[in-house]
């Protein structure tokens, strides 16, 4: 992969870096960019890499990672163009900015790779769905899964499909977050102090996470063995299908993937 230089030293930006670092990367291979000096000077401290301008960073790099916010990509682009050899590889993980519209600011036959990540990064548990641009030859495919794989898991999706990934795992820890939230507040309605509802509603999560991940079951089978006929769940599920839990997360799905679209169209 060669020297790979990060564009933008944000949440996303350092996860990405660290992440690299702990699977192995060396230090001197990787260089990033940042426009706050203090930050930059932060990193450059915290894990020994070159920070550089970013026409320097783009003349340096073997593959190119963008890591900025959408509306500062044209003017990145911009910048590092004149800089993007043939045979340079171009990660983009900024949210609807698609593979077209980057091809269009680089030289002709540039090639793009497009990457919805999600937070869990941060802990070497993301998910990222990962698609290549029209002039993306799959060798630099596989270089942008092994790159995300750094952080977590990766699958390669086709383009049309990311508004879809966008709503289901680029904002997916925000929805498992809003229910955490709401079993612990449940947990204090019924007397609980609040850290000991917390302590059980976070294990709770990660044993039907590693149950679903480890058995291979299906939800639906999994969901029945803990519903006795009659029981405490069968009640709890009542209340819930009684207020349309199921089609509000649809609903707020679709919601997501429309306003990715919507982003994506400008």
């Amino acid at each position: 992969m060669g020297t790979v230089a990060i564009f933008g030293a944000g949440v996303m930006g350092e996860t990405l870096l660290s992440g690299l670092l702990r699977a192995g990367r060396p230090a001197d291979s990787l260089v990033i960019t940042e426009r706050r000096p203090e930050r930059a000077a932060e990193l450059a401290e915290r894990y020994d890499v070159r920070v550089l301008e970013n026409a320097d960073a783009a003349a340096a790099a073997d593959t190119l990672v963008l890591v900025v916010k959408p509306q500062d990509m044209g003017s990145l682009l911009e910048e590092v163009a004149p800089h993007v050899a043939d045979g340079n590889l171009v990660v983009s993980l900024a949210a609807g900015i698609t593979t077209t519209f980057i091809e269009s600011r680089l030289p002709e036959g540039r090639s793009v790779v497009r990457v919805m990540p999600n937070t869990p990064a941060l802990v070497d548990q993301g998910m990222a769905a990962v698609s290549g641009g029209g002039s993306c030859p799959p060798e630099h495919l596989a270089e942008a899964r092994e790159l995300l794989a750094a952080t977590g898991k990766v699958v390669e999706v086709p383009e049309r499909m990311l508004d879809a990934v966008t709503a289901i795992s680029g904002s997916g820890p925000a929805y498992i977050f809003y229910v955490v939230e709401a079993m612990i507040e449940a947990g204090v309605v019924l007397g609980m102090p609040r850290q000991t509802a917390t302590e059980l509603v976070v294990q709770t999560l990660f044993g039907a996470a590693t149950m679903i991940k480890e058995t291979g079951q299906h939800p639906t089978v999994l969901r029945e063995q803990v519903t006795s006929p009659g029981g405490t769940t069968a009640a709890a599920l009542r209340v819930m299908d009684d207020h349309k839990v199921r089609a509000a997360f649809i609903s707020a799905m679709e919601a997501a993937a429309t306003r990715s679209r919507e982003l994506a169209g400008g």
